[in-house]
């Protein structure tokens, strides 16, 4: 075996042997994400406008590896406390993935009281260390 295949091999035989959890990207310090828009408290109409913003770090899309950058989350009704900050986020009606490198979004939402956090995550869609998560803003739907 040559030093070519044999380097091949160790790297192949190191994939096989268990994927570690995927890490977080570094956040740097003073990072924070918020809901701009709509407030915290306010009563709206649906399909709401969601206005997020981000200061200390960058929008990238996902897939893209820039540094001290990452793509929004909205979590909708979610306690971030059910989700596990070490490996890619899942998507589903309540995590909502804006891979695209969007600010905003307009989303549907049932009438009733709902809670809205943003969640930045990395170019795999892992959150970053230490996470940049945002306040509860709760809103109310006619």
């Amino acid at each position: 075996m040559n030093n070519v295949t044999g380097l091949m091999t160790f790297w192949v035989a190191a994939a096989l042997a268990g994927q570690a959890p995927a890490q977080g990207t570094p956040s740097p310090e003073g990072a924070a994400v918020r809901i701009i828009s709509p407030l915290d408290g306010e009563v709206v109409t649906s399909p709401v406008t969601v206005v997020f913003g981000l200061s200390g770090m960058g929008i990238a899309p996902a897939g893209v590896e820039t540094e001290n950058t990452g793509h929004h989350h909205l979590l909708i009704d979610l306690d971030p406390g059910d989700l596990s900050f070490e490996e890619s986020l899942p998507a589903d009606d309540n995590l909502r993935h804006f891979g695209g490198g969007q600010t905003e979004a307009v989303i549907e939402l049932a009438p009733g009281e709902h809670g809205l956090r943003l969640l930045l995550a990395d170019r795999n869609h892992v959150p970053h260390t230490p996470p940049v998560l945002s306040d509860l803003v709760k809103v109310t739907v006619d």
